[in-house]
């Protein structure tokens, strides 16, 4: 099968919807072979591992959880993308990381 000009494989793939099973909620959901090609041409390499709405979902939850942290250098609370694991670990608002590391010496 010649997939038309510009195809830059001699044998090109062909595609096929998939039948994947999310791994949050279990219910199955359909691979499309418009999405594998997507996929594919973006150099990604693994399936997606939820459906739809579960990515939805796993994305407006990390994209609203933010934890309370407090400056090391000016003690101004603030919120961060991240929980850090240490709880003795510095961190700084952005000004007193501007003034700690990027103040020449």
């Amino acid at each position: 099968m010649d997939k038309g000009a510009g195809s830059s494989t001699s044998t090109p793939t062909v595609f096929q919807d998939k039948t994947l099973k999310c791994k949050d909620c279990g219910s199955e959901f359909i691979w499309s072979a418009g999405e594998q090609e997507f996929f594919a041409k973006k150099g990604f390499t693994n399936k997606p591992a939820r459906c739809k709405d579960c990515r939805q979902k796993n994305r407006a939850r990390v994209e609203t959880e933010y934890f309370k942290v407090t400056c090391s250098g000016c003690g101004q609370v603030g919120e961060a993308l991240f929980k850090p694991n240490d709880p003795s670990a510095e961190i700084f608002c952005k000004n007193c990381f501007e003034k700690r590391f990027l103040t020449p010496a």
